[in-house]
């Protein structure tokens, strides 16, 4: 959990306690949501794999998902050059994972590809990401899961989000106001339009999970022909 480089994510900010000894940061909505998230990945995803992780922020997420899925291979990031020493420290002793890189996908997106970054992963995860950072974020990261994800790779985005003509619950009305009061190009996105930027990579809607606290899952799964190795190099 994370962001891009001018923000961190509500969840995992700044001012959160960090655990000196340990470079341990944390975050108390990582913690609850830890749990169902691994839940449905668990669901979703074969026994093995690779995944990249955008936004990592605390380094909690990819510690525990690395801890309940052993076959996967885990790749955290993140755009605050000063999560990723939180990130390591949690995921510390995790064989699977890998050591936390710093990413900006606009940065990513604007410019050529990071030698590295796996070539191809199975999965691409970011959890609370496109609500605090500006909108064009959204289709940066849809372009880096065009380059990145194999064949049949899934992007699992984790978030609330506003459901047209669905009224939104007035907690995510009271967090958009909130959001956007801190920054204008903060806050909740329509599914419609975080849509419309997957399918402008041939991303398409496999399905839409009803998370706790007015979340979602998205997972969305790019089928471009048979699936190849995606082991990392």
């Amino acid at each position: 959990m994370g962001g891009v480089a001018t923000f961190t994510k509500v969840g995992a900010m700044t001012n959160h306690p960090l655990d000196h000894a340990h470079h341990r940061r944390h975050s108390p909505a990582a913690e609850r949501n830890a749990a169902p998230i691994l839940a449905q990945l668990q669901r979703l995803l074969p026994l093995q794999g690779s995944a990249l992780e955008i936004a990592s922020g605390t380094g909690q997420h990819a510690a525990h998902f690395a801890t309940g899925l052993p076959g996967w291979r885990w790749q955290p990031t993140d755009a605050d050059p000063q999560a990723l020493a939180s990130i390591d420290a949690w995921c510390n002793g995790l064989d699977n994972v890998r050591p936390a890189l710093h990413l900006d996908v606009l940065v990513e997106a604007r410019d050529s590809p990071s030698s590295e970054l796996p070539e191809k992963v199975d999965a691409i995860y970011c959890a609370n990401m496109l609500h605090i950072s500006p909108w064009e974020t959204c289709a940066a990261l849809m372009l880096l899961a065009s380059r990145h994800l194999a064949p049949r790779g899934m992007l699992l985005l984790y978030g609330p989000y506003r459901e047209d003509p669905a009224p939104t619950a007035p907690s995510n009305l009271a967090f958009d106001a909130d959001l956007r009061s801190r920054d204008p190009a903060w806050g909740l996105r329509r599914l419609a339009d975080v849509l419309h930027q997957a399918n402008a990579v041939e991303l398409r809607l496999r399905e839409r999970v009803a998370m706790p606290a007015n979340n979602l899952l998205l997972v969305l799964e790019r089928s471009l022909g048979p699936t190849k190795d995606s082991a990392w190099a």
